[in-house]
């Protein structure tokens, strides 16, 4: 029997269920039998604020540096009843990807078998499987990209496992880092690249790391992770393979594009950029701390882009980047990467940059205090795929009515126009 139809089977075998009381510490004291528990009566506002609780203890006990704490509060909620509730509720309910099966060929679960993964979690007996890959296409574009689609089982693992982790580095990771984070978006992104611009104009490396998911060195990316709890099984997860059309392929490196806890990885595998750039503008001459505020990494995801007022500094900035990312497997993508000013023309590229679908540009105005007013507005490549979409929509709707069509649209201007307002 291979692990696709193990998990299967366990998934149809009904077990009794555990609920979870906290003690005045908030950590898991006792556990109690409730074998009538049905997945509509649970009381997810408990089990959120429970899991929380613990979360904030991880969180505090990172910021502290207190290492031996920190674990023992990630073990328990490892072995948290509720943690593993919330885990399997993010994948089988919450998780808009949840209708893509890995190769175990499940798609979606319903309540009891449900109940029956959460119970499933706390043996962890099952070792990774391989991940199925599929391939989506990229907005806008004729390419594709491909994603790594676990099993049910380790996405409500991963998502187990992410509840413990998350906390522990965003206690650590750095303030320009806005990707795949907590309580962070592209508007944050945005803003925070206004406020590096608003009162001079700057040179911009705009630039795009080549593959990030899939390079990502595993070595490098272990030794970021440390002696967590967790690490056993990210190592499975790096190592675990991949399907593909039926062939199965080794993976030995990066972390694939579709998995619960890849993002996070990602993030942890570029932790660092910011600290880097710090160091080195520190060697600048004048003032050190001058030299830093004037010198912006601002990094969403793999995307990022480098602000100062000297093309010198900024071409510096860029081979001290490329020198670190090497030490994690990556490297800049050279046709995505490019140089421009925000204000001038430079080398023949136009003022001002595209980043997360905005054109970010300042013009010179005469009645402005400094001479010029900063622009961000959707970039012509956001407009053209906004438009692609609306055609067809149109397209394969020739024959609806009128209201039928405009049902249709309404939904895709709206979101559009929310992300650009």
């Amino acid at each position: 029997m291979n692990k696709a139809q193990t998990l299967k089977r366990k998934l149809g075998n009904p077990k009794l269920f555990l609920s979870v009381a906290w003690d005045t510490e908030d950590i898991p004291s006792q556990v109690s039998i409730n074998p009538n528990l049905k997945w509509k009566d649970i009381d997810w506002k408990k089990v959120e604020k429970s899991v929380f609780r613990l979360q904030k203890l991880i969180y505090k006990a990172s910021s502290r540096g207190e290492l031996r704490k920190m674990h023992r509060y990630q073990k328990l909620l490892l072995k948290s009843y509720y943690a593993r509730l919330l885990a399997v509720r993010r994948v089988t309910q919450d998780n808009q990807g949840k209708k893509t099966a890995g190769i175990d060929g499940i798609k979606d679960l319903p309540p009891m078998q449900r109940l029956n993964l959460v119970n499933l979690l706390s043996s962890r007996h099952l070792k990774a499987s391989p991940t199925r890959r599929v391939y989506i296409p990229k907005p806008g574009k004729d390419e594709k990209r491909p994603l790594g689609i676990p099993t049910m089982y380790d996405r409500a693992l991963q998502a187990l496992v992410k509840l413990g982790m998350e906390p522990e580095w965003e206690a650590r990771f750095e303030p320009n880092s806005y990707g795949f984070r907590p309580g962070r978006s592209t508007h944050d992104a945005v803003e925070a690249i206004y406020k590096s611009i608003n009162q001079k104009p700057k040179y911009v490396l705009d630039a795009d790391i080549s593959k990030c998911f899939d390079r990502i060195n595993h070595d490098a990316l272990l030794r970021k992770v440390g002696q967590t709890p967790y690490r056993r099984l990210i190592k499975q997860w790096l190592k675990s393979g991949v399907f593909d059309n039926k062939q199965f392929s080794k993976t030995v490196e990066g972390t694939p594009q579709g998995g619960v806890i890849s993002p996070l990885l990602a993030n942890i595998a570029l932790h660092g950029m910011e600290e880097c750039l710090n160091k080195f503008a520190e060697t600048l001459p004048g003032d050190k701390r001058g030299n830093k505020r004037a010198l912006s990494l601002i990094r969403y995801a793999d995307d990022f882009v480098i602000l100062h007022k000297d093309i010198k500094v900024v071409l510096q900035a860029k081979a001290v980047i490329q020198e670190w990312l090497n030490q994690v497997g990556l490297e800049l993508k050279p046709e995505k990467t490019k140089i421009a000013h925000t204000l001038e023309e430079y080398e023949g590229n136009q003022p001002g940059f595209d980043f997360l679908g905005f054109t970010v540009r300042q013009h010179k105005v005469k009645t402005a205090k400094q001479g010029f007013k900063t622009l961000i507005k959707p970039s012509p490549e956001s407009l053209k795929t906004h438009y692609r979409k609306l055609a067809d929509i149109c397209d394969s709707h020739k024959n609806a009515s009128t209201k039928a069509i405009i049902a249709k649209l309404n939904p895709v201007i709206r979101g559009w126009t929310n992300y650009f307002s």
